[in-house]
């Protein structure tokens, strides 16, 4: 029996693995479980204390509760707390059900066994661990969710009459990590993004919408590379464009995402296509010693399989019910965490938004958000965000050096690459894709409006081919709306001066408000 180890939970600190809380606190929930039992599991980003008054406090790291939410000093008692005031976070339940064991965990069940937290967390077992309790079926009438729906985001649900509970999961025990509800995701999702994109789209007229859909696409698949730090020739972005301009189209499996690989990679002489056969990881190389110096470390080789099958019944199942977007983020972000290729992971995890948005109908039919370009240009938040969780796994990760300069993981850390907190995730997507439909979009097609303007209007003053427009349009837009010397003595040198005053002008009246940001 798991409470005749005599577990101690922490006593009221102000310090907590090196954690400070803003008042003196009893650890409560997960954090009580994890250093009860020693669990190596990625922290939560949120923890629980209970205070020694009656006033509750909520900051970045920490939530501290009155003495009234203070739970028993067992596994059963944590486990009920984080549960109803923690949501799920399934690393930390499936290492603790590990490490507490069977009979533990069915001594918790049974304190109460017909309530709504004992099944939870019943379900929970059977279905993280593939294991079955020894424990009578259920015979409560009432159905509860899984998932609390006040706390994260679910499907609708399956039910299971062995504990009476609704299967809600949005995912499998192979791929299922999680977003919470916040008061930001719920504003995001109240913007009706995909309808606000459609009104837009709406008022454009048919032959101009399939302009700003090609400028679009090419804008992402040029910023794709580039955060990547890689200049790549107009070829290769092109292919790379017409790649994301068919993202939805095909179902989503492992040949797919090999071919995705070899669209991205184009020559493959020096990279080796097809899941990692080695470890990988993100990072430098020590100058001197070439040792790696890594700040994320890919999942370990040998579970790239059952995790990629997870991320495609993940993309194919229940999730299909969640938010777009959310959606979206957990597919895209689990994608690059675990990183499955030796490269082109980056462009392929954003081809994977790209992919869920189309596939659910949340863009316009023909018309790809330039997710890239917003990223670009937040690159240092894109950067935070995807360390907010590599940060908080690394330590985890136990490694040796190879000699070809890699990294060999030397312990299990699936479970942290299926099951994370995918909140910080979603919230910046959302941002982004919030960007290109309220910016980049309408932008763009006031644009083309202008340019359009400006060409016909230059070919009443002076008769030249399309190509001399554009030539002169960018110029003129180098030059803030002015000829330059250069364009005046050589390229346009066959101009009158009337002429030239003509086409500045048709440039201030087309572009007038970019001629007034500059100035």
């Amino acid at each position: 029996m798991a409470e005749a180890r005599c577990i101690e939970f922490s006593g009221p600190t102000l310090i907590f693995h090196e954690r400070r809380l803003p008042v003196r606190a009893r650890p409560a929930g997960y954090a009580a479980l994890i250093d009860a039992y020693g669990l190596r599991v990625p922290w939560p980003r949120m923890l629980s204390a209970i205070g020694e008054k009656h006033k509750i406090i909520r900051g970045d790291e920490w939530q501290i509760l009155s003495p009234r939410h203070a739970p028993d000093p067992t596994l059963e008692g944590h486990l009920t707390f984080a549960l109803k005031n923690e949501g799920l976070d399934l690393a930390v339940l499936k290492t603790l059900f590990r490490s507490a064991g069977a009979e533990a965990i069915k001594e918790a069940i049974q304190v109460k066994p017909s309530g709504t937290y004992a099944r939870r967390i019943w379900f929970l077992y059977e279905w993280l661990l593939g294991e079955t309790l020894d424990l009578p079926e259920s015979r409560t009438r009432a159905y509860v969710d899984v998932v609390d729906t006040k706390q994260q985001y679910a499907v609708s649900g399956t039910p299971v009459k062995r504990q009476r509970v609704r299967n809600n999961l949005p995912g499998t025990p192979a791929f299922c990590p999680l977003v919470f509800k916040t008061e930001a995701l719920d504003e995001f999702i109240a913007l009706n993004l995909s309808e606000r994109a459609g009104d837009i789209v709406r008022l454009v007229p048919r032959d101009l919408l399939a302009r700003t859909a090609a400028f679009l696409l090419l804008k992402d698949s040029r910023s794709s590379f580039a955060i990547e730090g890689e200049v790549s020739s107009h070829e290769r972005i092109q292919r790379w464009g017409r790649a994301i301009g068919q993202a939805g189209k095909a179902e989503l499996d492992l040949a797919e995402l090999l071919r995705l690989q070899e669209v991205v990679i184009g020559d493959n002489r020096f990279v080796e296509l097809g899941l990692r056969t080695e470890g990988g990881f993100i990072g430098e190389h020590d100058r001197q010693t070439r040792a790696p110096i890594p700040d994320h470390i890919d999942a370990r080789h040998e579970d790239l399989p059952a995790l990629v099958e997870g991320m495609i019944a993940f993309d194919h199942g229940p999730s299909q019910q969640l938010d777009p977007m959310i959606a979206a983020a957990v597919l895209a972000f689990g994608f690059v965490y675990i990183h499955p290729f030796e490269d082109g992971n980056g462009r392929i995890h954003r081809y994977l938004i790209h992919h869920v948005l189309a596939q659910r109908g949340f863009n316009p039919p023909g018309l790809v958000f330039p997710v890239s370009s917003a990223i670009l240009e937040r690159i240092d938040e894109y950067r935070s965000v995807l360390e907010s969780y590599s940060a908080r796994l690394l330590p985890l990760v136990e490694w040796r050096a190879t000699d070809k300069c890699n990294v060999e993981v030397l312990n299990d850390t699936g479970d942290f690459y299926r099951f994370f907190d995918a909140t910080p995730q979603a919230e910046f997507l959302f941002d982004c894709v919030r960007k290109t439909i309220e910016v980049d979009l309408p932008e763009e097609t006031r644009f083309l409006r202008a340019f359009d303007q400006f060409s016909a209007l230059v070919g009443g003053v002076v008769d030249m081919p399309n190509r001399t427009i554009d030539l002169l349009f960018r110029f003129l837009h180098q030059n803030e709306g002015r000829f330059s010397k250069r364009a005046r003595s050589k390229e346009f040198d066959a101009l009158s001066d009337y002429e030239v005053a003509r086409i500045e002008a048709i440039y201030a009246e087309s572009f007038q408000e970019d001629v007034e940001a500059s100035e």
